[in-house]
């Protein structure tokens, strides 16, 4: 019977108010992880991506591998895909100079192309179906491709926008009220808003994450990115003890 229902479910969690919750603050975190370790450890850009490069094929090669879901499994490797789409950003769009808006462009071009490749090789990009190696690598790659996105996009907004980072977060807070609102009220696919959500709390978290640890001076509040980070850190841990959270059921 347990076989049964395990065989039943996808290997991803099932989207309930929890999952963006934590979603948002794994964002955050990766975020001030990133900047820790490229800034405050004065490792750079370049080798931080190399860094969180390794830690996010080790945590998807374990999570594919894995028999069935496992949250602290799944919510780690969301965090690696956050901390090397921050530091592969920033290295994007600072050190090879192809600015915010080049960045976010060549970005948002990979994430189309890898979701139109998933769905044309496996007929579905919803979550529902992550349940195979194939459609899992196809669903961390895009994540991976969302999370950078959403770097670029958030610093793009806050900074040369000139929205700040309380500003550019009221806007993509907003955005994401409209997907919500969407959802409940309209035929427009769940699938479509699913992922349109997942991408928007990436430059929200990357917002409010700046907002911690940058400085007075550019509208932050100066916070330790290690402080920030340990905070984040346990109240992520905190959510999956305190909240059980169910794997997505299979689609058929």
């Amino acid at each position: 019977m347990q076989k049964n229902i395990e065989a039943s479910l996808a290997k991803v969690p099932e989207v309930t108010l929890l999952f963006w919750i934590i979603k948002i603050a794994a964002t955050t975190l990766g975020e001030t992880g990133g900047d820790a370790v490229s800034m405050s450890m004065n490792l750079g850009y370049l080798v931080a991506t190399g860094i969180f490069a390794v830690v996010f094929l080790v945590f998807v090669g374990a999570q594919i591998a894995a028999k069935r879901f496992h949250p602290f499994l799944y919510w780690a490797t969301i965090v690696a895909t956050t901390t090397v789409g921050t530091t592969l950003a920033d290295f994007a769009d600072r050190s090879l100079g192809i600015g915010y808006a080049g960045g976010t462009s060549l970005l948002f071009a990979a994430l189309m192309a890898s979701l139109i490749l998933w769905y044309r090789t496996m007929g579905s990009i919803s979550v529902e179906s992550v349940s195979s190696p194939k459609t899992e690598a196809f669903y961390w790659t895009t994540i991976m491709f969302s999370q950078t996105l959403g770097t670029a996009l958030g610093d793009w907004t806050a900074d040369t926008a000139g929205l700040g980072y309380t500003g550019a977060a009221a806007i993509f807070a907003a955005l994401l009220a409209l997907v919500a609102a969407a959802y409940f009220w309209t035929r427009i696919s769940h699938t479509l808003l699913f992922w349109a959500a997942f991408v928007l709390t990436r430059p929200l978290g990357a917002v409010v994450g700046d907002f911690l640890d940058k400085p007075v001076s550019d509208g932050g509040l100066a916070l330790s990115r290690y402080t920030a980070s340990a905070v984040l850190i346990v109240f992520i841990v905190a959510c999956i003890l305190v909240f059980k959270q169910r794997a997505a059921s299979k689609s058929h």
